[in-house]
């Protein structure tokens, strides 16, 4: 990414939403800003309400021509209409998911804090890596992605990188010149104004251009 060019926005939905009012939250927030890609992160394993739930922000996505991924059900992403999905598994799911979704589908893959995961996830064709947790809550090992990984990472590698978990106002200003992709969840939607705290971010994230 170039330094002169701001890092774009990803959405992370919460992993419960109520179904009545979240959708219209969301709309507002894409009514305001200029968001690149949805992630519909639920923890639910019932399939009725996946399907509920994705349904409602895939129109809510596709009313302003943004694109919507699915965390880690690849076989909803055909059945609901879904531009692509996201892997938590480092990239092991990669490469089948390329094969059975083809060329054009989002893929995109969690690698934690590893350089090496992240490489191999880009080899077998992601779109995208993402790392973290940049703070807050730890993986087991209590490893935070640091920003030394993402100018490493900026620096050698062409795959587009995404910083989230944990984001903070400090952490986003620090990290705007080394990534391209800021992931944005329960940072903006545990606030009464998610559009107004997304300001925010965007704002800190100009300070650093």
């Amino acid at each position: 990414m170039s330094d002169q060019s701001l890092p774009q926005i990803y959405l992370v939905t919460p992993h419960d939403f109520d179904l009545e009012t979240f959708p219209a939250v969301l709309d507002s927030v894409l009514a305001n800003h200029d968001i690149a890609c949805v992630r519909i992160a639920l923890s639910t394993r019932d399939e009725t309400r996946i399907i509920k739930s994705s349904d409602a922000i895939r129109e809510v996505c596709h009313r302003h021509d943004v694109a919507v991924v699915i965390e880690a059900h690849v076989l909803m992403v055909d059945r609901l209409g879904l531009d692509g999905v996201h892997f938590t598994d480092n990239g092991r799911s990669v490469r089948k998911a390329r094969k059975d979704l083809g060329d054009d589908a989002i893929i995109g893959a969690f690698c934690a804090t590893s350089r090496h995961d992240g490489m191999n996830a880009g080899e077998s064709g992601a779109d995208y890596i993402s790392f973290g947790p940049m703070s807050g809550a730890t993986l087991g090992d209590g490893t935070l992605a640091d920003r030394a990984l993402f100018q490493w990472w900026s620096e050698m590698i062409e795959v587009p990188i995404v910083a989230e978990g944990g984001l903070t106002l400090d952490i986003v200003r620090d990290l705007a010149t080394v990534t391209d992709f800021f992931a944005f969840g329960d940072e903006i939607w545990s606030s009464d104004n998610p559009s107004a705290t997304l300001v925010e971010f965007i704002s800190v994230m100009a300070q650093s251009a």
